[in-house]
């Protein structure tokens, strides 16, 4: 699909960039045009695929240590777009276990909190262009997730979250949505999309009866980045074929 977006001459951070939605967010603002920056928790660019990360600026960053988000900031001069697509989860009912619930929810809200928190000067200072922060959610931040409460619980905060930070931040002239993908088919969840069974299984729940593709949660966030949506604040824009309708 062609890009009809025009972002050049914006700067974007997506965090957690550097795989899955994060990396189809990614490509789908640099299309457009924008000078791209991605954060992974590898050590370098090289650790992910020969291609995944190619027109990209690499950070290696874990998004739980304070003073390694602050300091990225110093690495910006301006920043337009700001995507956080940081999030964790963990199986087995581990979650339960208040030491493993701790660490996601610290993963999937309180560091993207700080990340909002830490770029929010950059975004406002923008030369009279709106900066715009984009937190991808999930359908769980509508409803619940059998066995995964922690994050259940820290990507239904993102909901509020999104709107709380728009409230607060629109008078900075900074506009904040968020996406919220359903199944999408990506590395992470290739075991489940690549066996029939359990694919003909979820695909019977979803009215559009196919997974979404990362590329697809790229242009969502495309749109709600860019100018087309600039009276658009407070948002999660459902992405998910359609699987919360029923």
């Amino acid at each position: 699909m062609s890009v009809c977006i025009n972002l050049d001459g914006y700067t974007a951070l997506v965090a957690g960039g550097s795989s899955g939605i994060g990396l189809g967010i990614a490509h789908k603002l640099r299309e457009a045009g924008a000078g791209v920056h991605v954060t992974g928790t590898r050590a370098s660019a090289g650790d992910y695929g020969a291609d995944d990360l190619r027109g990209l600026s690499f950070h290696s960053l874990d998004v739980t240590d304070a003073d390694a988000v602050a300091g990225l900031t110093a690495e910006f001069e301006s920043l337009d777009i700001l995507v956080s697509s940081v999030g964790t989860v963990a199986y087995g009912g581990e979650e339960y276990e208040i030491e493993t619930f701790r660490k996601v929810v610290d993963v999937n809200l309180n560091g993207v909190m700080h990340l909002c928190t830490c770029f929010r000067d950059l975004l406002q200072d923008n030369d009279g262009r709106e900066g715009n922060i984009v937190l991808v959610g999930s359908t769980s931040s509508y409803i619940a997730t059998p066995g995964q409460p922690a994050y259940s619980a820290s990507k239904g905060a993102l909901l509020t979250l999104t709107r709380s930070l728009a409230q607060a931040w629109a008078r900075r002239g900074i506009r904040v949505n968020g996406i919220a993908p359903g199944f999408v088919k990506t590395k992470l969840t290739r075991r489940s999309w690549e066996d029939e069974e359990v694919y003909r299984a979820s695909t019977g729940r979803i009215p559009l009866k196919r997974w979404g593709e990362a590329e697809e949660m790229g242009q969502a966030a495309l749109f709600l980045a860019s100018p087309l949506a600039s009276y658009i604040t407070g948002q999660m824009l459902l992405v998910d074929g359609g699987i919360t309708l029923l």
